[in-house]
C-alpha cells in the first residue's frame, strides 16, 4: 500500500527497491510520482525488513572541519579525549594542536603524572620533545600528583605561561626547581632562535603545597622575573626572607597570596612594599605577624592598591587602616573580619578617603557601633556588599547604608534588621 504525503527532511530520499524474503517486491518502496513525494511507510512492529543499503549520515558528519574544531574548543581534556576516539576523522580533529594550549586535570584519585606523560607524548608527536602550543597546566586538586608530573612539564612544554597546583601535596622543591629552572635555562636556549621569545611563567598556582620551603621559592623568583600572578596560600613553611627575594625579582608582581603563611610577619610586608605601584591584590588573611607596622609600608609604596584581605591578623588598628584608607584611595575590597581593635574610627577614615569602596568585610569586629557605619553610609555611596556578621550595631544604622548605598547587599546577624 503506498501513502502521499509530505515526510521529514531525513525520508525525502530516492530508494531502492526493498525485496522481501520471499523474492517480492514489499508494499512500503519509496517511489517519486509526478508533482508528488511518496514516503516510505515503516512497517508495523513484529514485520521484519531488510535494513537500507545507505548508512545514514549523521548532521555532525556534514559540518565542515573549521567549524568542527570550532565546537571542539569548548570541550574539557577528558572530553577531547573521548572524542577522539568516535572515529578516524574525529582523532585527527581532537589532536589538532590549536586546540592543546591549555590541559586542565582535575580529581583526587586521577593518576596525574601518567595522564600528563600521556599527553604530552601524543602533543609532542608533530615536534619531537616538545608541546609548542601548550601555555597552561592545571592539575589542582589532584593528590597524586608528583615529581614525576612535573618533570614531564618541565620537558616539555618550553611556552608554559600558567600553572596550577594547589593541592598537590607531594610536590617537593625538587620538582619546582626543575620546572622553572629547566625551562628558562635548557628550553629557552634551545628554542628561542625557533619562535624568537623567551620562556616566562606568568600565573602560578602553589596553594597548599606544604613542602614548598624558602629555597623552592627563591628559585621561583630567580627564574620567572615575568610573573604577574602568585598564590602560595597555606604553604607554611614560607618566611620573610622569601619575600625579600620575590620583591628582588619579581618586579612585575600583581596579585599575590600568602593566606594561612604563619612564618610571614611585618618585614615580609616590607618586602612586598617593594613592588610598589604595580601591586593590585595582596592577601595576608591569618597571619597572625602581621602589625600596623607592615600595613604603613603597603599603605605608603603601593598606592594602587585596589584588594586587600587581612582578615584575622588580629595586630591590626585603626590607626593601621587609617594609614591604608589616606595612601591608598582607589581601594575597593577590604576585609578585616576577626580584627578586634578595628573600630568606628577606622571606619570613619575609609570613608573620608575610599569613596569608592565597593566591598567590605566586618565580621567578627566587635569594638563596632552604629557610628562607623553612618559614616560608611554617607561617604561610600558605591558600596554593594558589607558583611557586619557577628557585629553588634543598631538596626536603624544599617538601615541608613541600605538607605544611601542602593545596590548594597548587607549580610547580618541581627534578627532585628530586615
Amino acid at each position: 500500500m503506498r501513502t502521499l504525503s509530505t515526510p521529514s527532511p531525513a525520508l525525502i530520499l530516492k530508494s531502492p527497491p526493498q525485496t522481501a524474503p520471499n523474492g517480492h517486491e514489499t508494499s512500503s518502496t519509496s517511489f517519486n510520482v509526478t508533482g508528488e513525494t511518496v514516503a516510505l511507510v515503516h512497517p508495523p512492529p513484529g514485520t521484519r525488513s531488510r535494513p537500507s543499503k545507505v548508512p545514514p549520515i549523521a548532521l555532525i558528519d556534514i559540518l565542515p572541519d573549521p567549524v568542527l574544531l570550532h565546537v571542539l574548543s569548548y570541550l574539557s581534556t577528558p572530553q577531547l579525549c573521548r572524542c577522539a576516539r568516535v572515529c578516524r576523522r574525529w582523532y585527527n580533529l581532537a589532536w589538532d594542536p590549536r586546540l592543546w594550549s591549555a590541559i586542565r586535570l582535575t580529581g583526587e584519585l586521577l593518576n596525574a603524572d601518567r595522564a600528563l606523560k600521556v599527553l604530552t607524548h601524543r602533543l609532542c608527536q608533530d615536534t619531537p620533545n616538545v608541546c609548542l602550543t601548550l601555555e597552561t597546566v592545571v592539575a589542582s586538586g589532584c593528590r597524586r600528583m608528583s615529581d614525576r608530573g612535573l618533570r614531564v612539564v618541565a620537558q616539555c612544554c618550553p611556552e608554559l605561561r600558567r600553572l596550577e597546583v594547589a593541592g598537590c601535596y607531594n610536590v617537593s622543591n625538587e620538582a619546582v626547581f626543575d620546572v622553572v629552572s629547566h625551562l628558562t635555562e635548557e628550553a629557552s636556549l634551545q628554542l628561542t632562535p625557533l619562535h624568537g621569545q623567551q620562556i616566562g611563567l606568568r600565573y602560578l598556582d602553589m596553594t597548599d603545597c606544604v613542602s614548598l620551603e624558602d629555597e623552592g621559592l627563591r628559585t621561583i623568583a630567580f627564574h620567572c622575573p615575568r610573573l604577574t600572578h602568585l598564590y602560595l596560600r597555606r604553604c607554611s613553611r614560607l618566611t620573610d626572607e622569601a619575600m625579600r627575594q620575590l620583591a628582588l625579582h619579581c618586579t612585575a608582581l600583581r596579585e599575590l597570596s600568602l593566606s594561612d603563611c604563619p612564618l610571614i610577619g611585618d618585614f615580609g610586608l616590607r618586602e612586598v612594599a617593594r613592588l610598589e605601584g604595580r601591586l593590585r591584590y595582596l592577601s595576608v588573611a591569618h597571619c597572625m605577624r602581621i602589625t600596623d607596622v607592615g600595613l604603613r609600608y603597603v599603605a605608603r609604596y603601593c598606592p594602587r592598591l585596589r584588594y586587600l584581605n587581612a582578615r584575622g591578623c588580629e595586630g591590626l588598628t585603626d590607626q593601621g587602616l587609617s594609614h591604608l584608607a589616606r595612601n591608598c584611595p582607589r581601594l575597593r575590597s577590604i576585609d578585616v573580619g576577626r580584627c578586634p581593635l578595628v573600630s568606628d574610627a577606622g571606619l570613619e577614615a575609609l570613608a573620608r578617603c575610599c569613596e569608592g569602596l565597593r566591598r567590605l568585610s566586618l565580621r567578627g569586629c566587635e569594638s563596632l557601633t552604629g557610628r562607623g557605619l553612618m559614616a560608611l553610609a554617607a561617604g561610600c555611596p558605591e558600596l554593594q556588599l558589607l558583611n557586619v556578621q557577628e557585629c553588634e550595631v543598631p538596626p536603624e544604622a544599617l538601615r541608613l547604608v541600605r538607605q544611601h548605598c542602593r545596590r548594597c547587599v548587607i549580610e547580618h546577624t541581627i534578627p532585628a534588621f530586615y
